[in-house]
């Protein structure tokens, strides 16, 4: 396998392909991505992938336009460079929100950047969580879809959490919520959530025992964090005791980390998929490791066994 599969990555997150590659015990591809002075992208693969099932590590997170042309431009010079196959790999797709055309006038741009990596070279996609997840069928290829639930599900059951229940955002995330209650063995509940417009959103009752519980609530990812911490203000008028939040996609826009942090949230868990730099670290926040995951089915991937399996 050593010889025959390759595994590249963009900047949007080196450290997590390197975990993978770790994994899979090989070295991380070689490639030359940089910027010239009009600020165009240039990308060089710079080792033999003639005939290689190669693929390249690049989540769309910020910041995700430079993210993007570097993962299209790098799908294009692997396809001219002969690889016999192509898999983007991104952890997290960030255009998965845009599934719709719930707006006059708007691109459903989830099937647009889906066609634009088809196009640049991609054969093969394989990510993580995604927000819709009729995104999938946006792919004119093979596409397979991870979820990070027995990652975090094994965290929460290592701090023995008694007394505690399930929680969703709202109720089109239930069904989600639902797996990691039923693999955590617990009740589950849901906040019933209405959007009023883009930045608002309101928040008005809880359908479920939650009263005097422990609480884990569980998304796919975090951005601002505004509507959580409305949910947050909610469930303590039941007398709750601690709170916790379970997420894939830790993206932390704007101040959310300051707002986490300065919470009553005991504890925000999330995955590597999206790097957090520096900035964006906080004694409350948890990160955890996907790389196993990723490497385990980059290898069924490439050795033509069921990915399904993984999480059987």
């Amino acid at each position: 396998m050593r010889d025959r599969i390759k595994v590249f990555t963009g900047n949007g997150n080196p450290e997590l392909a390197k975990e993978i590659c770790d994994h899979l015990d090989i070295p991380l591809g070689r490639a030359e991505i940089k910027r010239f002075s009009n600020e165009n992208v240039f990308v060089q693969i710079q080792e033999n992938v003639r005939e290689r099932d190669v693929f390249v590590v690049q989540p769309l997170s910020s910041p995700v336009s430079e993210n993007l042309v570097e993962l299209l431009i790098m799908l294009d010079a692997l396809r001219g460079a002969s690889a016999r196959r192509i898999t983007a790999v991104i952890p997290y797709y960030s255009y998965a929100r845009s599934d719709k055309k719930d707006m006059p006038r708007i691109s459903i741009a989830g099937r647009l950047i889906a066609d634009l990596l088809i196009t640049a070279g991609a054969n093969r996609l394989l990510t993580m969580t995604l927000h819709s997840e009729q995104v999938q069928g946006f792919f004119r290829c093979q596409a397979d879809h991870l979820s990070a639930t027995p990652i975090l599900c094994d965290y929460f059951e290592s701090l023995g959490i008694e007394n505690c229940v399930a929680l969703a955002t709202d109720a089109g995330s239930a069904r989600r919520a639902g797996q990691y209650a039923t693999r955590l063995n617990i009740p589950l509940a849901f906040i019933d959530k209405r959007r009023v417009s883009d930045e608002e959103v309101t928040v008005r009752a809880v359908v479920g025992d939650i009263e005097g519980k422990n609480v884990i609530f569980f998304d796919d990812e975090i951005a601002r964090g505004t509507s959580l911490l409305e949910a947050v203000k909610l469930v303590r008028k039941f007398n709750v005791g601690d709170i916790y939040v379970g997420a894939t996609h830790g993206v932390f826009t704007g101040n959310a980390v300051e707002r986490l942090t300065e919470s009553p949230l005991k504890q925000v868990v999330v995955t590597n998929t999206v790097p957090l730099p520096p900035e964006k670290r906080s004694p409350k926040i948890v990160q955890l490791s996907v790389a196993r995951l990723f490497g385990e089915a980059i290898k069924r991937i490439h050795t033509g066994e069921s990915v399904s399996e993984i999480f059987e």
